[in-house]
């Protein structure tokens, strides 16, 4: 037995298509006729003449025939009442207008006395409203007892959109047809002077984004969804300056809306985030360039289970390379990467390494095996009042260890070494910063006589990290504060991860030069960092959470520079890598290591101390700095 089909109607039955189909035209029908006898009673005052009477039993049959053949026609006897649109009106419009004048032309051809022509405007105006009021008002009708229920719903936000263009359109259709959206939307901002005192679905343009505070205060909102495509970091920070003071939440659409065929919705949105305020636009890479630099070639990734090495082995996996060795001595994180890469990429071949670089041997020994041809050492102590503390562990690791990863590379004819470094290597106040100046200079040495090209590359910090700032501000805005702050003028260079990654491939492959430094930006000041994610947390700074100043620590300075005075003469520039080059190694850099190391080796703090200032000039450690600044 073939069953009929069945289509859900909107008040909760369900009923065949072709029974909802004569329901339509008969209801249509009615329509026109009675639209014909008020168009005829509205010209003559209310009163019928008898002659127009019985010209009426002829033409309305011939009337209702034309109208209805031609609602088949176009297909509107088919009718959404859930999704109908603009284009669906325009449709009704057309077809009406096309069986007026198929009516006045078979009644011309047939010799029929013509009705006054008042009469047939009036038929066309009455029949087209009263089909687009039965067709539209179960789908207003809807709309609004969404929205209604969706007011009184219980944890409904209130909710103000910015922007009132396409995206904010487009995002406003769909909150409103989405019966589980919690954001009950009472209006939308907009710059453009145009727009304001219009409507978007029945929904006001308030005003200026700049009248967004008052209007939070005034309709208790909660929540603000920002529906302005790629809108600049300046902008964003603007936003959240202005609502500073009140306690509402923010979601974004993508910056990839653009590109999404105008279509929108709202599991799309998603949270603000410290991405979102870096002061620069967000970088996009040529892929097809670096699969040419990538594939086909045999990688080694030292620090592979540390935030940057991890990406860095996620991102040339993209490439199909020959393989992929990850070496670490972190064996958790490394099995993790591991199972993720291999469930991606089945067919890469991956290997892990537990291995600490400062055992030469183990690294010979690795190298020998799988031959890399390119070599990416990320491996580092980089936590700075950590090795403050610990100076001989960061010497033995970022120095001897970076030491042994190169030469392990030398031995094993790698075509390329590429030395992720910091901005902290600048003009170093720390251990940390002065052990990885010092690593910059071993490779520097050893490339002096190794067919090995040898390549560092220079950045500040990056969003997401381990070790960063984001998260522990993340965790002390969860656990209710304070969110602790060194300085109130203390500034950082910023860089999401994958965009930190992808400049280090093109700049360690791309044979640019031996000293690299990425393109940050502007710097950052972090107290307006930490305030802006308790801003963005729905919560008001120094009142919900309270900011306190700290002090800096051992080692760190108010602010970081990437480029030294020597390398600033010299830089570069391509595509946000800078290219520079800075001072060769001194002449007896072989025997100043070697005192370095014994002094590492022994537990000297202040030899370890001495034989860095000896090595750099420029490292002052933070004890004898003298903060002038009021």
């Amino acid at each position: 037995m073939v069953e009929r089909p069945v289509e859900q109607m909107d008040g909760g039955q369900r009923r065949s298509p072709r029974l909802r189909s004569l329901l339509v035209l008969l209801l249509d029908a009615t329509i026109t006729a009675g639209a014909l006898f008020c168009a005829v009673l509205l010209r003559f005052d209310g009163v019928l003449p008898e002659r127009w009477q019985v010209a009426l039993e002829h033409r309305l049959p011939l009337l209702l025939t034309v109208r209805l053949a031609t609602l088949v026609w176009f297909g509107l006897h088919r009718w959404s009442f859930r999704s109908s649109s603009l284009n669906e009106a325009g449709r009704l419009v057309l077809a009406n207008a096309v069986a007026t004048i198929v009516f006045e032309a078979i009644r011309s051809f047939f010799f029929f006395e013509p009705l006054p022509r008042s009469v047939v405007a009036i038929e066309f105006f009455f029949t087209t409203t009263l089909m687009g009021v039965h067709r539209f008002a179960p789908r207003m009708a809807r709309l609004w007892y969404l929205d209604q229920r969706r007011s009184r719903a219980r944890g409904a936000q209130r909710t103000i959109i910015v922007g009132a263009g396409n995206a904010g359109d487009l995002l406003l259709h769909d909150l409103l047809r989405t019966p589980g959206s919690p954001w009950h939307v009472i209006g939308l901002v907009d710059d453009d002077p145009g727009k304001r005192g219009t409507f978007l679905n029945g929904k006001p343009v308030f005003g200026a984004i700049e009248a967004l505070p008052d209007l939070v205060t005034k309709h208790r909102v909660s929540q603000v969804l920002i529906a302005i495509p790629r809108l600049s970091p300046e902008r964003i920070r603007h936003i959240l300056g202005l609502c500073k003071h009140q306690s509402v939440n923010f979601k974004i659409i993508p910056a990839s809306f653009t590109y999404l065929d105008q279509k929108i919705t709202t599991a799309m949105l998603h949270d603000l985030s410290p991405e979102h305020l870096l002061p620069r636009d967000a970088i996009a890479f040529d892929q097809e360039e670096v699969h040419r630099l990538v594939a086909g070639r045999r990688i080694l990734v030292t620090g592979s289970a540390g935030s940057i090495g991890s990406e860095i082995a996620r991102q040339v996996a993209e490439h199909a390379p020959a393989s992929l060795v990850l070496l670490d001595i972190n064996e958790n994180e490394l099995y993790f990467l591991v199972r993720q890469l291999q469930e991606r990429h089945p067919r890469l071949p991956v290997s892990a390494i537990v291995a600490d670089i400062r055992d030469l041997d183990r690294l010979m020994r690795v190298g020998k095996e799988h031959a890399p041809q390119y070599v990416f050492h990320a491996a580092a102590h980089k936590h700075v009042p950590l090795m403050e503390d610990s100076p001989e562990e960061a010497i033995k690791n970022n120095v001897f260890g970076t030491l042994n990863v190169a030469r392990m590379a030398d031995a094993c004819g790698a075509e390329r070494f590429v030395l992720i470094s910091t901005d902290k290597a600048v003009h170093p106040t720390s251990v940390m910063g002065a052990s990885k100046r010092l690593a910059e200079m071993v490779i520097r040495d050893i490339a002096s006589h190794s067919r090995t090209a040898f390549t560092a590359v220079r950045f500040g910090n990056v969003l997401g990290s381990a070790g960063s700032v984001v998260p522990l501000f993340k965790q002390q805005i969860q656990r209710g504060g304070p969110v602790t702050v060194t300085h109130p003028d203390c500034t950082r260079y910023f860089m999401t991860i994958p965009e930190a990654v992808g400049l280090v491939v093109l700049a360690g492959l791309g044979g640019y030069g031996e000293l690299c430094i990425l393109d940050m930006g502007t710097p950052v000041r972090i107290a307006e960092l930490a305030a802006s994610m308790i801003t963005m947390s729905g919560l008001v700074p120094g009142k919900d959470i309270s900011i306190v100043y700290t002090g800096l620590r051992p080692g760190e300075k108010l602010e970081e520079t990437l480029l030294s005075e020597e390398e600033e003469r010299t830089q570069q520039v391509r595509n946000r890598i800078k290219v520079a080059h800075s001072p060769a190694p001194p002449p007896d850099f072989q025997a100043r290591i070697e005192r370095l190391g014994r002094a590492a080796q022994a537990g000297d703090t202040l030899g370890v101390k001495l034989a860095l200032r000896g090595l750099i000039p420029t490292y002052t450690p933070a004890e004898l700095l003298v903060d002038e600044r009021p």
